[in-house]
């Protein structure tokens, strides 16, 4: 199908996408009615306000609480001198902000062709995907932390790698998971990057040490081993590994070494193929095979975590798997695992209700990658600022069905065909380059896809 032509065209064409996503978000009850981000106003204004512990709060009629690290409690501190209203206001912003900078830095290249019409396309679509409408709707802040993750990737494929892993490191310490990127540097041998996120993290956990220190000697000693703060583990929004064992044996316990074994197999995985990817110079890939290594290994990986997987999504568009990027999208638009929000038992239930870490799981196993087109590198200066144009030889090259020796190239790097004369090898272009153990949770409720009385991680 090809897009219209015109601007009118085009523009009654997004008329029309964005009311049909009016209509499907007010039909579809899947509002959240901002409850983590409450969970976050409440937990600072407690704290501020009325000499209140960050780990003491619970948000009224429920039994759920702040389930980050220290340092997350001090980055949200403004919100207790802004009323309510005011803070949902901000958070709405700030996640379209952090939309904007994911959509820019993974697919603007491609988008910028078509201008405002292909700006407006990938809002509709991201307006739909189940993740994302969750991230806005809970007022969470995983959109942000993937902003800050990639504004690394972005420092470092532009040559500004001095500034590289500010944003790693700031991700890392407000939750968990995005720890992992720091492997992905160690990986790609950015030493100084690694080095640059590791004591961010370890400076904005010092400072938070300082600032509240009876609350991060409680997190490190005791809440961040407790997932059972965070919710459920069998509980149906959990796409994680950990999440498949513990629906298969719910309501008992799943086997932590059974857990282990799998996380192990998984990151071995996650090696093998994102060095593979680094290797070919494919750091588009490398960095979505992390963001899926992530979401499968962290204990707990709701719903609204999977925005890790928009990275995955813009290389299947950039290697033109579009049919393939089309069908697991239109999945993860479906809301198809709260199908089995009362019951996941029996096959149907193990291969419904885990839909999403099936998912995750094939990307990781199966992404594209090591093969990249020429384009700009994601970790690495952009091609057109290294590409050395090749020279049109003098002389064709030589073949076998013309009978003529093949050139020999000499140790200085010159081609010497068969009597053309030297041709300077410029070499082929340039490849391209290109969590949460911890949060809060929802209480199961009735109908889980209209429910406000839950938060999430």
């Amino acid at each position: 199908m090809r897009p219209p032509r015109t601007e009118r065209g085009r523009l009654v064409l997004v008329l029309c996408l964005a009311s049909a996503v009016a209509v499907f978000t007010a039909t579809v009850p899947l509002l959240r009615g901002w409850f983590d981000l409450h969970v976050y106003y409440g937990t600072v204004n407690a704290w501020v306000h009325h000499g209140g512990h960050i780990y003491d709060y619970r948000e009224p009629g429920t039994t759920y609480g702040f389930t980050y690290p220290p340092f997350a409690a001090l980055v949200m501190l403004p919100m207790a001198f802004v009323g309510r209203p005011t803070a949902i206001g901000l958070a709405l912003v700030l996640n379209l902000v952090a939309v904007a900078a994911v959509v820019w830095i993974l697919v603007g290249q491609e988008l910028r062709r078509y201008g405002w019409f292909g700006w407006a396309l990938a809002a509709c679509a991201l307006a739909l995907l189940e993740p994302v409408r969750d991230t806005f709707s809970f007022g969470q802040v995983n959109l942000l932390l993937l902003a800050l993750v990639l504004a690394d990737a972005w420092l470092l494929s532009t040559g500004r790698g001095r500034l590289a892993g500010i944003g790693i490191g700031l991700a890392a310490a407000v939750k968990l998971t995005p720890a992992i990127f720091i492997g992905l540097l160690l990986l790609a041998r950015k030493w100084r990057a690694a080095a640059v996120a590791t004591a961010v993290a370890v400076g904005a956990t010092a400072l938070a040490v300082c600032a509240v220190p009876d609350a991060s000697r409680f997190y490190w000693t005791h809440a961040v081993w407790d997932t059972t703060r965070v919710g459920r583990l069998d509980y149906v929004s959990n796409q994680s590994l950990q999440g498949v064992l513990a629906r298969l044996v719910a309501p008992a316990e799943p086997s932590r070494a059974a857990w282990e074994l799998a996380v192990v197999l998984v990151l071995a995985v996650w090696v093998w193929r994102t060095h593979r990817a680094l290797r070919a110079g494919d750091w588009r890939a490398a960095f979505a095979l992390t963001g899926l290594a992530a979401c499968l290994v962290s204990p707990i990986t709701w719903v609204h975590h999977l925005v890790w997987l928009l990275p995955s999504f813009a290389v299947l568009v950039h290697k033109g798997r579009l049919r393939l990027a089309g069908a697991l999208y239109v999945v993860l638009c479906s809301s198809v695992v709260w199908l089995w929000f009362d019951d996941a038992s029996g096959i149907d239930g193990f291969l419904g209700s885990n839909a999403y870490v099936w998912i995750t799981l094939g990307l990781l196993l199966w992404l594209p990658a090591g093969q990249p087109r020429v384009s700009r590198s994601l970790f690495s200066r952009s091609a057109s600022a290294t590409a050395v144009p090749t020279p049109t030889p003098t002389a064709p090259a030589s073949s076998s069905l013309s009978g003529q020796s093949a050139p020999s190239r000499s140790a200085a790097g010159v081609v010497v065909g068969s009597g053309a004369g030297p041709v300077r090898d410029v070499g082929p272009p340039p490849r391209e380059g290109r969590s949460e153990p911890t949060g809060v949770t929802r209480p199961a409720a009735s109908n889980p896809q209209s429910s406000s009385k839950r938060a999430s991680s």
